[in-house]
């Protein structure tokens, strides 16, 4: 460089300076790059007669480095997919591309219509509640919101008693009075069994409420839920289960508890309405091809994601059956579990308890849970969780 600077400001070396940079200029590149293009698209005209015609654009002054199509793929369109491509969209001015096997977005969460014009969730019912306001002022951006509290009813017997258990369920199913919570805690206490060490779903039971309570609401239902009985299935599943010695009857106590007013599908929607966001439906990860995105985003199952690699991880699948009735109510309250292992289902919803439509029907949802499907519950056991790390 400093025998360079050294020459002086005319002389031979210049045109030769000339020639180089005309050899290795943009232009001369371009008109390069134009004449490839141009005979590649002949040639595809030449094997298809009704080829495009060339729209190849002028060669620019500057042209800058091409960039993906797409800042990032966002696989999934359900809470975790829509909640992120709206933040790097509208957050960072990300361009997104979302795309769902499904035909719908909205994931499980996902609701519409049904023949007879009722609100239903096609995966079974989904219950917003949280006790974060950050979470709310954000969803509220994309949709009004109808006060819910969820009732759960068990069936037991000809009864239909409260859970989780409470101090009424526990006066309706024995016939007592117990008249505050001083008396339901003597009465659980008295009837909690001592496990030495609390491993598994049917210990936590059975230690906080006994056998017989253990029996009546949780191990037959455990049972269809899982294909597994409690005492094979880990603690974590049975352990945030409340027991209540208050009359409360709201089936979670979070702070926040409301239905998005006009359904969760239209809250997906409006969430997914930005210019920078493109969601494609129907369409399966593995069959994009070569996508062109800097970044991917999967929120499918982790095993699947890495081709099974390390094994399946178990998960637990629902059949649904649907049910429209001619009547405005079938049940007192938005879903009723059936614990017993006679019922071969574990719930029936009745939505417009959760929706609060007005309509002369009423549409009615059965689950069945069951080992092929679509994936749930991940089954939650030591040898599944061994699996799952090594993803």
């Amino acid at each position: 460089c400093e025998a360079a600077l050294a020459l002086p400001l005319a002389g031979p070396w210049r045109d030769a300076a000339d020639a180089v940079l005309a050899d290795i200029s943009w232009d001369r590149t371009f008109a390069a790059m134009d004449r490839l293009v141009g005979t590649a698209v002949q040639r595809a005209r030449a094997a298809r007669a009704d080829a495009a015609n060339d729209e190849r654009p002028a060669a620019p002054a500057v042209r800058s480095p091409s960039r993906p199509a797409y800042d990032v793929l966002v696989v999934g369109a359900g809470f975790a997919g829509a909640v992120l491509a709206e933040r790097l969209a509208a957050g960072s001015g990300k361009r997104v591309l979302v795309v769902d096997r499904r035909d719908h977005i909205a994931g499980n969460a996902y609701d519409h219509l049904d023949d007879a014009g009722v609100l239903v969730h096609r995966y079974g019912p989904h219950i917003f509640h949280t006790n974060s306001q950050q979470v709310v002022d954000y969803l509220s951006r994309f949709t009004q919101w109808r006060p819910y509290e969820h009732r759960v009813l068990a069936s037991v017997g000809d009864k239909l008693l409260p859970m989780p258990i409470n101090r009424t369920t526990l006066n309706l199913l024995y016939g007592l009075d117990l008249a505050d919570e001083a008396d339901a805690a003597a009465f659980l206490a008295a009837r909690a069994e001592t496990v030495e060490t609390v491993r598994t779903s049917e210990d936590v039971v059975v230690a906080a409420v006994g056998r017989e309570l253990y029996e009546t609401f949780f191990r037959g239902y455990t049972r269809k839920q899982w294909g597994l009985d409690p005492s094979e299935l880990d603690k974590s599943v049975t352990a945030r289960v409340p027991t209540r010695t208050s009359t409360d009857d709201r089936y979670f106590q979070d702070s926040f508890q409301a239905m998005p007013a006009e359904g969760y599908t239209a809250m997906f929607k409006r969430m997914l309405d930005h210019p920078g966001i493109t969601v494609e439906t129907s369409v399966d990860f593995r069959d994009l091809g070569d996508v062109a995105a800097e970044h991917t985003v999967f929120t499918g199952p982790i095993d699947e994601f890495f081709d099974y690699r390390f094994g399946k991880l178990p998960y637990r699948c629902l059949a649904f059956r649907h049910e429209t009735h001619d009547s405005e109510r079938f049940q007192p309250v938005g879903v009723v579990n059936y614990p017993s292992e006679d019922v071969p289902y574990t719930r029936i919803t009745e939505y417009k308890h959760l929706t609060g439509q007005i309509h002369p029907k009423t549409s009615l949802t059965y689950e069945f849970p069951c080992d092929e499907g679509d994936p749930y519950y991940p089954v939650p056991r030591a040898e599944n969780q061994a699996i799952y790390r090594q993803y």
